[in-house]
This record gives structure tokens, sequence and C-alpha cells, in this order.
């Protein structure tokens, strides 16, 4: 049985699964498998996966049901004692698995370990920006509905046990099946249900989850449909709440409007980035109005995305993209990370 078994979900990304899929075989931990879901993708990225001949790849086929049905069949494919998470657009850092084994290895109580992100652009440029969590233990409930430590599902490498803890049986298209990622939270054009996993693992299970201070994922951003669909992603982080409610009220009570602040002013910086002044400053202004407590406890980072939010509205482009790029690199900006360069 392979230590640790990487679930890719496939959907229309021929563009990237290459480069993805090669980030995993040029791993310096080999002992895994590599199970890639094809979720009814209609381009050639089946038949680009279908050109590596390594035999740790595995491929498993289904009508689309979207990133954590995919998930969820993978993980059901899964023989490993460690499942490592990874987007087929994203890649991996050459030493991630070998940093991961180690840390689980290691600390028996950890059910889920993360690493830092860096974003890259479409052609794989590191753009200097950081998914970097400011704590990397003792990761309550409220900490992770409102600021998602892990960062992105390409990050999380979970061991086994958490998923023997939080799995349970859904009907999905009409068969019953054991599930890990909650399908019924599934949005057309946004997805919270990693936020969903991870608060669900930390609030009914022992498990704890964990960071390493590396930068071990690059995370692909683009422009595509951010403003469009800014309005999903807060409802797909309504649906998380209303169903945490259902059985720890006690802890939405307590966070509900400041994790709706931090998921503005996120927006907001996305934004920014994208030029659109106009939906920036909106997501600004309800992430001041959602809970002050936000500018309390990181007056730094919202005063910085203020700026750039004020700026890019009020400044012509030639002024204010110098200092756009300067605040925006200034929030994201990492102290004493380790990095090493994606393959």
């Amino acid at each position: 049985m392979p230590k640790v078994s990487v679930v890719i979900p496939l959907y229309n990304t021929e563009l990237y699964i290459a480069r993805t899929l090669q980030s995993v075989l040029n791993q310096t931990y080999p002992d895994f498998e590599v199970i890639i879901v094809d979720d009814g993708s209609i381009d050639r990225g089946v038949e680009i996966c279908q050109s590596f001949s390594d035999s740790r790849i595995k491929i498993v086929q289904q009508a689309n049901r979207g990133l954590p049905g995919a998930r969820n069949t993978g993980i059901r494919h899964a023989q490993g004692d460690y499942i490592a998470l990874l987007d087929s657009d994203d890649l991996w850092s050459p030493h991630k698995l070998d940093r991961h084994v180690a840390h689980l290895d290691r600390e028996s109580d950890v059910g889920i370990s993360f690493g830092y992100s860096e974003f890259i652009d479409e052609s794989d440029k590191r753009l200097g920006l950081y998914q970097k969590s400011k704590r990397l233990t003792e990761i309550t409930p409220d900490y992770i509905l409102c600021r998602n430590p892990v960062g992105n599902g390409s990050s999380a490498v979970i061991r086994r046990s958490v998923l023997q803890d939080i799995e349970f049986q859904a009907e999905i298209q009409g068969k019953t099946e054991l599930c890990y990622f909650d399908e019924h939270l599934r949005e057309r054009s946004a997805d919270a249900t990693d936020v969903e996993f991870w608060l669900r693992t930390c609030i009914t299970t022992k498990w704890t989850i964990a960071g390493i201070p590396e930068v071990l994922t690059y995370y692909r951003i683009n422009g595509g449909g951010l403003s469009a669909n800014a309005v999903q992603q807060l409802h797909a982080l309504d649906r998380v709440i209303e169903k945490t409610r259902t059985y720890a009220p006690d802890i939405i009570a307590r966070c509900e409007s400041l994790a709706r602040a931090y998921h503005f002013r996120y927006t907001a910086r996305r934004l920014v980035t994208l030029g659109e002044s106009k939906s920036a400053m909106k997501m600004l202004h309800s992430s001041l109005r959602s809970d002050w407590r936000i500018v309390r406890d990181e007056p730094r980072k919202t005063l910085l995305t203020a700026l750039a939010v004020y700026t890019i509205h009020y400044l012509p482009a030639a002024l204010y993209r110098p200092l756009q790029s300067l605040a925006m690199r200034a929030i994201a900006r990492p102290s004493r990370v380790r990095e090493v360069n994606p393959s």
C-alpha cells in the first residue's frame, strides 16, 4: 500500500494538468499513488493524463459532480495512510509530500497538515502574493471560519483516520454513497466545501489542524468572473454558516459577523488586483459594516486594503498602479517564509 494517495479532480483543465501532474511526479518522496478523477471533462485533459506512463497514476471517470464530488470519489478509491488533495491547475513544491509526511508522522495528534501557498498566474509566474496563516497551531473553529488558515484545498494533506471520523452517508444522483466533503453545499461558481470540511473536523473530532512554515503549494489565480460570482461566494459561506449552526450554534453566534467581514475584505483585495474599483469599494464598505472588530484585530491589513481600494478608485491609472502594487504586496508580505521553487 502506498503511504500517500494524491487525489486530483479533473475538469476541463487541459492547459494546466500536465504541469500539475508533473509537479507530483517530481516529488522527492516517492511512496505515493495518484488518483485522477475525471469529472465529466470534455477537453483533452484525460488524454493528456493517459500520456504519462507512470504506474502510480490511476484514472477514475464519472459524470460531472463538481469539486466536492470528485474529491469524494477519489478518497473512496484511495489506499494511502495520508490523502493529499491537489486541484488540477495548481502546482506543488518538489518537497511538499516529504514535509507533510514527516509532520504527520511526528505529530500524532495532527489530522490535517497544511503549508503556505504562493499565487501564480496562467503561465506559472510567481506573483509574490501569499496565503500565509499567522497561526500554525491552536487553530480554533472561529479562526477557520474567519481566516481559513489552510488557504486552499491543494495545501492540505489529511490523515486517513480523520476521514473515517467525519464520513457520512448521503444520497447523490439517486445513489447512497459514503461522503467526506458535503456535495449538497456545492455552488455553480463558488465553493466553500473545503472550509466546511476543516470546520467540521475541528468541531466534531479530536484531531488538530497544524501548518508548516514553508511555501509548498503554488495556487493559480485568474481574473475570470470574480466580480460576477462575488454574491455566490458569500452565498457559499452563508450555507456553511447555516449548516454549522445546526450543531454548533454558540460558535456561529460568536463569529458569524466577523467571518463575513473577513470574506468581504478578502474579496475587496482580489477585486483591486483586477482593477474593478466600484466592486472593490462596495466590498470594503460591506466588510467594515459587518463587524468593526476587523479593524481592531488587524488594523494594518485593513488600512492597507482601504488604501488600495481608494487609490484605485480616485487616482488615474498611471498613478494608482504603482501604489496599488505596493499596497497589495505589503498586505501579503511574508515574514520568515521559506520558499522552494515550483517544478
